[in-house]
């Protein structure tokens, strides 16, 4: 058995009570002090991520927009220097690769910040479909040299600007600045107001040397306003109830955007083609056999993640995602199902082990803002 991988941070952990566990092949924290109490600590005051087993991927040289542009669903064109993008990376059938976010660091230098387990396939498939010379493209995978810390909740701004002479009022949504500088630390990082929570905040990219060193400085600068390390239970039902896809569940090789409803980010006429385009595009104009929906249970149960849905006597469709949402106290999921099915307040079963329980469909995202 290969040993689990680690982030520059696992050592700081212990200090903090976390439990760990094995995901996708990295011993990670799934708690510190537990998971409801971590979610509500994020949506109240702020919580303190590590995500530093996120992958990152460096595209750059005079051919890297061409290069992105056939690669990804979104307009890479649209960036201009300081901007991210979330966009999806297809096979040919508009099934999904991987979806991440692009942040233009410079004219043809772009960095994707992808899924952890992802990021050995994605740096194949943009090899594999790389016909450039280096002198005009070069994609290296640059994910040892950062730590990616994750800021998020209402109190999130407060904390950081304690730490920097940097206005973060001017960092917008989707915006970033490259050159941050944190008090004590001899070393610029990026900070990009996104987040996958549902709440405000920042996701930091520092040199990993100084990975330590800022976590914690911001829990201890943090303290009067409640902030707390949280682990990936609490990120996941955070990002559960805003309606945020999570790779391998709503998203998959087999599962499109469209599919998922997530059609914003599917640029059929951006003027260049890319990959799973055919596809994608029949499915914006003549619609798709399948949805991604939002369920709540009438009966007593929770929908669990691969759990069948039915109608009557017709298996419709499975769970994606499902839990007892702590912010909003109702037993809610996501389904992928039959798009016959998918008018909200129709009524159907989900089959809880050997039992059929009532649920209905309900609009998403489930929290609103």
């Amino acid at each position: 058995m290969s040993q689990l991988k680690r982030t520059p941070l696992f050592s700081e952990y212990e200090k903090y009570g976390a439990k760990t566990i094995d995901f996708g092949g990295w011993d990670l924290p799934v708690q510190f002090s537990g998971i409801k109490h971590e979610h509500e600590v994020t949506r109240t005051k702020a919580g303190l991520f590590d995500v530093s087993h996120m992958g990152e991927i460096v595209v750059k040289g005079p051919k890297s927009l061409s290069f992105l542009q056939k690669m990804t669903t979104n307009d890479v064109s649209k960036l201009t220097l300081n901007r991210a993008q979330y966009t999806f990376m297809c096979n040919e059938n508009g099934g999904v690769i991987d979806d991440f976010l692009i942040y233009m660091l410079d004219d043809n230098y772009y960095l994707l910040v992808v899924n952890a387990a992802n990021t050995e396939k994605d740096l194949q498939w943009l090899n594999d479909h790389n016909r450039y010379t280096n002198e005009e493209l070069i994609i290296s995978d640059v994910t040892k040299d950062y730590v990616q810390l994750a800021l998020q909740g209402p109190k999130a701004e407060t904390i950081l600007q304690k730490l920097t002479d940097t206005n973060l009022k001017d960092i917008k949504f989707f915006r970033f600045r490259s050159d941050v500088r944190f008090h004590g630390l001899n070393t610029e990082a990026i900070v990009s107001r996104t987040g996958y929570t549902g709440e405000d905040g920042f996701e930091i990219y520092i040199d990993q040397s100084c990975g330590s060193k800022l976590w914690n400085a911001l829990l201890e600068n943090g303290k009067e306003e409640g902030l707390e390390p949280v682990g990936l239970g609490a990120r996941d039902t955070l990002r559960f109830e805003a309606n945020l896809p999570l790779y391998g569940q709503e998203l998959s090789e087999d599962i499109t955007p469209i599919e998922a409803g997530l059609n914003f980010f599917v640029k059929v006429d951006k003027g260049v083609s890319f990959i799973g385009e055919d596809v994608l595009k029949d499915q914006l104009e003549k619609g798709t056999t399948r949805k991604l929906v939002g369920i709540e249970m009438i009966d007593r149960g929770i929908p669990r993640t691969g759990y069948d849905v039915w109608h009557e006597d017709e298996r419709i469709g499975h769970v994606t995602s499902g839990t007892q949402a702590p912010t909003l106290k109702k037993n809610i999921g996501l389904a992928l199902i039959k798009t016959a099915y998918a008018e909200e307040g129709t009524e159907i079963d989900v089959q809880v082990r050997k039992r059929k329980l009532k649920a209905k469909i309900i609009e998403t995202p489930f929290l609103k803002k």
